[in-house]
Parts: C-alpha cells; sequence; structure tokens
C-alpha cells in the first residue's frame, strides 16, 4: 500500500470512483455529489491537493485536501488543520478500512506541517457514516446550514453539514 498525489494520467479514474460513489448515495437516498468540473480536479492534481491510495497497482481510494476551508467551516478556518474532501473507495477494496489508513496519513502529514486538527464535513444528516467516523476518532461537532454556498459544489445546497474534526497527534 502506498499514499501519493495523482496524476494526470488518473483523472478518467478519479471520475470514475465519483460516479461509482455518487450512484451508491443516490441507492441509499442520501444527499449525493454533484459532477465535479474538471478543471477543478486538475487544478488539484496540478497543486498537489488530489491523493490516491495504492494497492497493487491499483487505485483502491481516492481523496483532495486543502489547508483552508472558510467556505464551509467559516471562522473556525483560521484553526491550522488539513480538510479531507471527496473520499471515494473502488469497491474492490470496500471493508478494509481505507478511510481509518488515509487518516493515519492526515495525522502525519499534519505533523509535518504543524496543524492542529483532520477536518472533514458532509452533507446531509448520514448516521451511519457518522457512526463510522466517529469510530476512527473524529469528534462529531454537529450541523449547520451553510448561508452562502457561493463558491461550493451544488450539493451543499440541499441540506444541513456535518462537522467532524480530530486532534493530530
Amino acid at each position: 500500500m502506498t499514499i501519493e498525489n495523482s496524476e494526470s494520467t488518473d483523472v478518467p479514474k478519479i471520475f470514475d470512483l465519483y460516479r461509482i460513489a455518487t450512484d451508491y448515495m443516490k441507492s441509499k437516498n442520501q444527499v449525493y455529489w454533484p459532477e465535479f468540473p474538471k478543471k477543478l480536479i486538475i487544478s488539484e492534481i496540478e497543486e498537489n491537493k488530489q491523493w490516491k491510495l495504492m494497492i497493487n497497482e491499483q487505485i483502491a481510494c481516492i481523496w483532495a485536501t486543502a489547508l483552508s476551508d472558510e467556505l464551509i467551516w467559516g471562522n473556525d478556518n483560521k484553526q491550522p488543520s488539513v480538510y479531507i474532501h471527496r473520499i471515494a473507495t473502488n469497491p474492490l477494496f470496500r471493508g478494509q478500512n481505507l478511510v481509518k489508513k488515509l487518516i493515519d496519513w492526515a495525522n502525519e502529514f499534519g505533523k509535518n506541517k504543524d496543524l492542529k486538527y483532520i477536518r472533514m464535513d458532509t452533507v446531509g444528516l448520514n448516521k451511519g457514516l457518522i457512526t463510522h467516523y466517529e469510530k476512527i476518532g473524529f469528534e462529531f461537532l454537529g450541523t449547520k446550514e451553510i448561508e452562502n454556498t457561493n463558491g461550493l459544489p451544488e450539493h451543499y445546497k440541499e441540506g444541513e453539514v456535518c462537522y467532524f474534526q480530530k486532534e493530530i497527534i
């Protein structure tokens, strides 16, 4: 298992994993992701903000990082944190605790940058996901509706946002 930055050649697979994740969200009647702009993903790759977890030369999981997230976190954005977005797991690798591996990686990433928290959010009250994130050490901070969603993907208009954070140790 290795974790590395995504490359431009990964773009088709990234969109394939987003489509699979979106279809899964729809099947569970959850708020689901819109189709993300290709230029967003390419920009994240160029800025080394798009990541992949590789197992046996296959992309097992992808996600994006940010070191600032004022649109979603507002005033709490001032605390130095790594923000994790759009985790999507290849169905061939489900059940292997990949999110836990990702969070272990994020903890080291954060330590190396003198950050205080790992933070995540999700739209809609998904109790299963809340429980899952709590089991891997996140504190559920509650929900809030974002008043100004300008500049955010469309699904942020669909309901309250759940906030999670984990102290970097």
